[in-house]
């Protein structure tokens, strides 16, 4: 750690931790309901709630370490302190305080009712807040040196989409079609535009800072992934419009666009590692390493390969909304931003506490539980789908009936799910202990 402020980093990872933690516990919660006869928290916590819940934790917890990497990374890369610790302090306070809000809101039915943005109206002109507060200081803090480097350019680009497409999340129109389609500009072009933007640019200083490889190879590649992602990743919108009323001319559109956006990231590691073994370069942080070759093998197959599989209309129109739609979404996201996320919060924390050298057998453990049992999780689901889509879409049987059928499915997804967050607790264990081996 160069610059005092890096410290405000720390503060975002423990809460994104924390919500991390609550969110795997929800979607255990999720999973028991597909399990179980008998559901106890029917009436207290419905699955339309708990689902809502699940999701939300997710979009939070990844913004809050995306937040952090920005803290970590803008001041190495611009040379100077944060423009404004008390902004930045602010902000986490504010955007925790949203979240248990719009959490504690749910429970008592208090929702704007859309999926993924169930957030009431108040509370989304609190995250609007928040992201205009974000972006300021990041940009005022390069501005102090005006010391533009690639990877702040992808990363302001990214900052400012993130911030700009929420608002088409905010207004309520009549009509139902309508309102699918700006709904999706903010679903979809902040997973597949603004996220990979940021994303991109967090990846690159992490495989800059941990490989010692020269920055001309990872920028090239970020140039590359910056141009899929404006072209591909808006295109590839058009695979959500199939079938909400929208010209026939989307079929192609969204079919042709949907999977080339992480094939520049994966090109980025995979070339960067090409170099380490030709100039034999160490790397000390060999955990760390694996989560972010980890991240660009699943996010490539999660978010391109298995998306791809099953977005081409053709095959869309047996496969939307089922359970094969969740296997991608698990998938994708664990690759694309739970991975990136934890690679940042692995590497940044042992250098913002001053821990060179450390035992990383827990976290190890951690990497190889998590990563089984989210591949196992993801094909319990996609069998699942495919059971699904035959049953229910092929042969006609109506929707209860099909779902006896996927059952022992359902059980693989759930035990599985157990694995996974027994791996979750080895990493969370990982990362606190990071606190006390500082402290003593």
């Amino acid at each position: 750690m160069r610059y005092k402020t890096q410290k405000i980093a720390n503060n975002y990872f423990i809460v994104a931790m924390i919500l991390f933690g609550l969110q795997v516990i929800f979607g255990l919660i999720l999973g028991a309901k597909y399990v179980w006869n008998f559901d106890p928290l029917l009436d207290i916590l419905p699955f339309n709630v708990a689902r809502a819940i699940h999701i939300n934790l997710l979009v939070v917890w990844l913004i809050m370490g995306f937040m952090g990497g920005a803290y970590y990374l803008v001041p190495e890369e611009a040379r100077t302190e944060i423009y404004s610790p008390a902004l930045a302090h602010l902000q986490l306070l504010l955007f925790a305080a949203i979240g248990v809000a719009a959490v504690t809101g749910y429970v008592f039915r208090w929702s704007w009712g859309m999926p993924f943005l169930e957030q009431p109206t108040i509370l989304k002109i609190g995250i609007v807040a928040v992201a205009l507060i974000f972006l300021f200081n990041i940009f005022m803090t390069m501005m102090k040196t005006r010391r533009w480097t690639v990877i702040q350019g992808v990363l302001l680009g990214g900052l400012v989409m993130l911030a700009g497409m929420f608002l088409f999340g905010i207004p309520f129109l009549k009509n139902l079609s309508t309102q699918y389609y700006w709904w999706w500009w903010v679903i979809h072009l902040w997973v597949e535009g603004a996220w990979e933007l940021v994303a991109g640019a967090i990846m690159a200083f992490v495989l800059l800072k941990l490989t010692g490889v020269d920055r001309r190879v990872i920028e090239k590649w970020l140039y590359i992934e910056a141009g899929l992602v404006l072209f591909t990743g808006i295109a590839g919108t058009g695979h959500h419009y199939y079938w909400i009323g929208t010209p026939k001319y989307w079929l192609w559109v969204g079919g042709i666009f949907s999977a080339l956006e992480p094939v520049p990231i994966v090109l980025m590691v995979f070339d960067t590692l090409r170099h380490v073994k030709e100039k034999r370069l160490e790397i000390i942080d060999k955990l760390a390493l694996y989560w972010a070759v980890g991240s660009a093998v699943l996010h490539f197959f999660g978010a391109g390969v298995w998306g791809f599989a099953h977005t081409l209309p053709a095959i869309n129109q047996w496969t939307h909304g089922t359970q094969i739609t969740a296997s991608h979404g698990h998938f994708a996201f664990y690759g694309a931003y739970v991975m990136l996320n934890l690679t940042v919060i692995i590497f940044f924390v042992p250098r913002l506490r001053g821990i060179k050298l450390r035992n990383q057998t827990l976290g190890f453990g951690a990497f190889w539980t998590m990563n089984f049992f989210m591949v196992m999780m993801v094909l319990g689901l996609a069998v699942a789908g495919i059971v699904q889509t035959y049953f229910q879409r092929v042969l006609g049987m109506d929707y209860l009936t099909t779902q006896g059928y996927m059952g022992l499915w359902y059980a693989v997804f759930w035990v599985s799910a157990l694995g996974f967050a027994a791996g979750v607790a080895m990493y969370m264990v990982d990362f606190f202990s990071l606190e006390l081996e500082k402290k003593r």
